[in-house]
């Protein structure tokens, strides 16, 4: 694969293509619990002051009231996008007074279901739409998993780079059709080496007791208070994560984007028999929102989505049919605890350069056995990925030990990384060397730092990712929010609650008129 990707980037040098680096935009979607100050899920609603979490640009919830997720605008500019992201923790923590972040993507202490609140958007339509997706969801999966946070990754590229790389590929497509083909072809060869993103960045080898009561598991004891598996880099990726068992027998086809939305549009509309026992609107109070196989299409639970920002009230399958794929959204990324916004620069490089590679290399099409195999390998190394002795098959094609696929991959990057650090912003061949370490030594992975760091607390997962959520606060803490920064995001907060009352008062129908609405489209 190496040839070809040396060859591509002589062809666009050849074409007098401006340099990648400056087409490449990125955004990043982070969450994480609040929690009190005995490290349990908090029970307080949504701070005020943080703004309505229906209409804010860049402070929200995800499932539960107690799970911030923060949203940042689309960088060109990797310090820029980190520095975004860190103004949003520091203002979270001048406004939520003796509470934490928690650190970890595998949640704090939890006293079972009850305890974990549903988040909440109003009495607007949208937002009531909001609250019973999330109730359909605690029906279906249970709420223990959706404790479980994460940071999403969104890449996309410019049209200064699509226009002239069409002519390179030789395309006659219009232009949206030749982006979406060739984003579903990044997917395609993402999806060939996404086991790199757990052992790489995988940070949850261990968990809480907590979150396993009442599940089934084959974690091993650690101490007297955590569960682990000893070569574990992401429980998250695990079984135990975020994962549904009936979304794994629909195949979601990458090979051409109708297939996709028309697989897609099928699992939000055909009526699912295990989640028809469950009633949509039972006693006057709705359950969820149907009783498809997926409500709506963010319920869909895969590594990577092709994506699109959807007009107010649009479909996001209809707005993908309509106007193509716009960006890619890779979902599979632990919060590492030891950083204070749980990534740093080198991750994004090493990630800006994956998403390229695999963009231009030839990416032959996918079947349901091919999905299914690249799942099992992910999920091994999810569980077993620092096991010395584990074998996969790697993007290249072949079996090999882990370290050795690793290996491969980063010396199939570095013509990709010398050319981004010669055309553009310098830090890609220094983020590579900085993942090198990681597969000739599975010790110097984050899973692996966690429990050895997890040692010098008695084994005991909780108390370390308690040390490391007051660690993080002091940074934030003692690092004040620029006064003008300060003012923009209380402005921010202050519209946002403005535009959440509107959105009740601009209601023009009943709530079951507004969903049939919205799903006819």
């Amino acid at each position: 694969m190496g040839n070809n990707l040396t060859r591509t980037l002589q062809k666009i040098e050849h074409a007098g293509m401006d340099p990648i680096s400056g087409a490449v935009r990125r955004g990043l979607e982070k969450e994480s619990l609040r929690i009190d100050a005995a490290g349990v899920i908090s029970q307080q609603t949504h701070p005020e002051a943080l703004g309505a979490a229906l209409s804010h640009r860049y402070i929200t919830t995800d499932y539960s009231e107690a799970l911030l997720e923060f949203i940042t605008p689309i960088f060109d500019k990797v310090p820029a996008l980190l520095e975004f992201l860190s103004r949003l923790h520091q203002f979270t923590y001048q406004n939520i007074g003796e509470e934490k972040l928690w650190v970890n993507s595998m949640p704090c202490i939890l006293h079972g279901e009850d305890s974990i609140p549903i988040a909440r958007y109003g009495n607007s339509n949208a937002g009531r739409m909001k609250t019973v997706y999330r109730t359909g969801l605690a029906h279906r999966y249970g709420r223990l998993m959706q404790t479980i946070s994460g940071i999403h990754f969104n890449f996309s590229l410019s049209d200064d780079f699509w226009r002239p790389y069409r002519e390179v590929k030789n395309s006659t497509l219009p232009l949206r059709d030749f982006k979406s083909e060739q984003y579903l072809g990044l997917m395609r060869n993402f999806y060939r080496h996404d086991w790199t993103i757990p052992y790489l960045f995988g940070a949850s080898p261990a968990v809480c007791p907590t979150f396993l009561e009442g599940r089934s598991h084959h974690l091993q004891k650690l101490g007297n208070a955590s569960y682990h598996l000893p070569h574990a880099t992401s429980l998250r990726l695990s079984g135990l994560g975020y994962q549904s068992e009936a979304q794994e027998a629909v195949h979601m086809s990458l090979n051409s984007l109708a297939e996709y939305t028309e697989l897609l549009v099928r699992a939000t509309t055909e009526p699912y028999p295990p989640y028809q026992g469950i009633g949509v609107k039972v006693d006057g109070e709705y359950r969820q929102l149907n009783d498809s196989l997926l409500q709506i299409e963010n319920e869909y639970y895969a590594s990577m989505r092709p994506k699109r920002v959807a007009l107010s009230g649009e479909r996001p399958s209809h707005s993908l049919q309509e106007h193509g794929v716009e960006y890619i959204e890779l979902r599979s990324l632990d919060l590492n605890p030891f950083l204070p916004i749980g990534i740093d620069e080198h991750e994004i490089r090493f990630l800006d350069l994956m998403m390229l590679a695999c963009l231009l290399e030839p990416s032959p099409p996918l079947s349901k056995d091919d999905f299914a195999r690249l799942r099992d390998t992910q999920t091994r190394v999810a569980e077993f990925g620092r096991d010395p002795g584990l074998t996969i098959t790697s993007g290249m094609g072949h079996e090999c030990p882990v370290s050795r696929c690793g290996l491969e991959l980063i010396e199939w990057l570095e013509p990709l990384a010398a050319y981004m650090d010669q055309h553009g912003d310098a830090g890609y061949c220094q983020s590579l060397s900085h993942y090198r370490i990681a597969f000739e030594d599975p010790d110097n992975t984050p899973s692996a730092n966690v429990l050895q760091q997890m040692k010098g607390h008695n084994n005991t997962f909780f108390t370390f990712a308690m040390t490391q959520a007051e660690s993080h606060e002091n940074y934030f803490k003692n690092y004040p929010l620029d006064p003008g920064e300060d003012t923009l995001l209380r402005r921010e907060a202050a519209n946002s609650h403005q535009s959440a009352r509107q959105a009740e008062q601009d209601d023009a129908m009943d709530f079951e008129s507004f969903l049939d609405n919205y799903f006819k489209q």
